[in-house]
């Protein structure tokens, strides 16, 4: 049996994260607008969608949060349930380069939810986002690509231990009841990637349901209740449990904590897709765009990392030839092919009638893979396409970066304008987006949260 420590990461923890707070940097602050705003269009984009009202006919309870883009009122594992699913069920929401993981899904709501409970300041939830943001991001360098390889998903999991963390924060808990509420939460952990199999809808309702069980860890660590102080390190810890992985070192999660916040780099996406499939939707419309004849392919390969092969590339057939739009949004054959043909790979480019549209599919079933042994991912997102044109000449272009990320970042005014598109696609009048954007921009300076402007159904 392992000795336990004197003091434990989550001491460490909850001691720098404490000194951090009155001095949270701007750059953190300009996170947390961009994240209410994305997570915010996200939701309204996404009210009307068949998974996202089952999760409220399934999940809805009254209280006092909201369901954003919603009427109702209800309680608060609702709002993070229902709000969580709809912010990352087209995959269109942030990512971390070095994860890959969604923070604003998890964060986001839990923080929100939490501020319509318990009366929370702006000030409050810029912390609360903060911290849960950080850990998340932090917690992709202890086992890289381990937690998907042992089949389960990085954002659920790392999600419901950072909702804890920053549920925490914004509640004010003292040190002891944050290390509780993490310990807590690691047996709440949870979520499989089998959704790959056949494009089921289980990946969209992580989040929600990540959110929900940080703020319950929370919670019950404020009412006295305990969980185990070495959740990271333990025996019996989290990425024993998560990763198979025993003796983790956490140096790169511990270092520089509370002086480098690594989730000001959070990446925002330009596709309502996979992330590590954006560079190679780039370097599709770079060809399309030097005039690439698609009648003329003859067939496409592409250097790419082996760590994404289960999720983007295999089984390759089935990657071709998605079954359902869903599916789609993790097939690079699909997002290479709906590039070339539709020249963009939005929200509208993953509906069903689409993806069966067989100029795409000829161009999909066309498009190969070779894994690149020096390929940098997850540190760094790239793509790489390759056409051999039915004359025998060839046509190349690779992307180093990920477009939206720190090499790319995308600017506030494109985030705002992606937020005003989600707003619009899903219901919302342009005048109502803009009066809405106006509220998330000052959201974090409030000393009340008011956030009834965003219930508009």
């Amino acid at each position: 049996m392992k000795s336990l420590p004197q003091i434990s990461i989550s001491e460490q923890l909850a001691e720098q994260f404490a000194r951090s707070i009155p001095a949270i940097p701007q750059s953190m602050q300009t996170l947390c607008d961009s994240l209410l705003i994305d997570t915010v269009g996200l939701c309204v984009s996404a009210r009307h969608q068949d998974y996202l009202q089952a999760t409220i006919r399934a999940s809805i309870e009254p209280g006092n949060c909201s369901l954003i883009g919603h009427s109702e009122r209800v309680n608060v594992a609702s709002a993070c349930l229902v709000n969580g699913t709809a912010i990352h069920g087209e995959d269109f929401d942030d990512t971390y380069e070095g994860g890959p993981i969604h923070a604003g899904a998890v964060i986001v709501p839990a923080i929100l939810a939490a501020s319509e409970q318990h009366q929370l300041s702006g000030a409050d939830i810029l912390s609360g986002i903060s911290v849960g943001s950080e850990l998340m991001c932090r917690m992709c360098t202890v086992a890289p690509k381990l937690v998907h390889k042992a089949g389960f998903h990085p954002t659920a999991v790392f999600g419901a231990i950072a909702a804890a963390a920053g549920v925490a924060t914004a509640l004010r808990l003292n040190q002891q009841q944050w290390v509780n509420a993490l310990g807590i939460a690691g047996s709440m952990a949870s979520g499989i990637i089998e959704y790959l199999a056949e494009g089921t809808w289980t990946k969209r309702m992580h989040p929600g349901w990540a959110a929900q069980s940080g703020y319950r860890a929370a919670r019950l660590a404020q009412e006295g209740f305990t969980g185990p102080r070495t959740l990271f390190e333990g025996e019996h810890g989290f990425f024993h449990g998560f990763a198979n992985k025993d003796d983790c070192d956490f140096t790169k999660m511990m270092a520089g904590l509370g002086e480098v916040w690594v989730s000001a780099d959070m990446a925002f996406k330009p596709f309502a897709c996979g992330t590590m499939a954006h560079p190679f939707i780039d370097c599709a419309l770079e060809l399309m765009k030097q005039g690439l004849d698609v009648d003329a392919i003859e067939k496409i390969e592409c250097n790419t990392a082996e760590g994404i092969l289960h999720r983007l590339w295999e089984p390759l057939s089935q990657k071709q030839n998605p079954p359902n739009g869903y599916a789609a949004k993790f097939s690079i054959p699909y997002a290479i092919a709906v590039a070339m043909i539709r020249g963009d790979a939005g929200l509208n480019d993953y509906q069903e009638e689409v993806v069966h549209d067989p100029r795409i599919t000829t161009i999909s079933n066309k498009i190969s893979y070779i894994v690149d042994p020096n390929n940098p991912y997850p540190n760094q997102f790239t793509g790489h396409i390759r056409v051999t044109l039915k004359d025998g000449s060839i046509r190349e272009h690779a992307q180093g970066f990920f477009r939206g990320g720190r090499d790319a970042p995308m600017s506030i005014d494109a985030l705002e304008k992606k937020f005003i598109a989600n707003c619009i696609y899903g219901g919302w009048s342009e005048s109502h987006a803009v009066q809405s954007l106006a509220v998330l921009r000052g959201l974090r300076t409030k000393q009340v949260v008011d956030l009834a402007v965003l219930r508009s159904a």
